[in-house]
């Protein structure tokens, strides 16, 4: 098993900055991406960026520029710094680890960000 805890959401103005942080426990060994997704109100779950274990990074085309995703291995971490942010980008963010093998799929709680002035 794996457990992801995310933390940093709130309320932020339009144009400002925050940092999601993800904590992983567990079975961490055989984690190959994790990454970010985000839901809003009456919406589907979208991707937002992962990383690989490899290093490789994919970004959604609307957060491209403005979000960066990185990870602090010894500390089991992974974050979302995410600027110019815009009242789109309201939303509960989800932390997303996967596993192989087997091949599982591990989501954290969410964290609520809002953009609005």
């Amino acid at each position: 098993q794996v457990q992801l805890v995310e933390s940093g959401g709130g309320s932020v103005q339009p144009g400002g900055s925050m940092r999601l942080s993800c904590a992983a426990s567990g079975n961490i060994f055989s984690i190959y991406r994790m990454g970010w997704y985000r839901q809003a109100p009456g919406k589907q779950r979208e991707f937002v960026a992962h990383i690989t274990s490899g290093g490789m990074i994919m970004y959604a085309d609307s957060v491209k520029g403005r979000f960066t995703i990185s990870r602090d291995n010894a500390k089991n971490t992974l974050y979302l710094q995410m600027n110019s942010l815009k009242p789109e980008d309201t939303a509960v963010y989800y932390c997303h680890a996967s596993r192989a093998p087997p091949a599982t799929d591990y989501w954290g709680q969410g964290t609520q960000v809002t953009v609005s002035s």
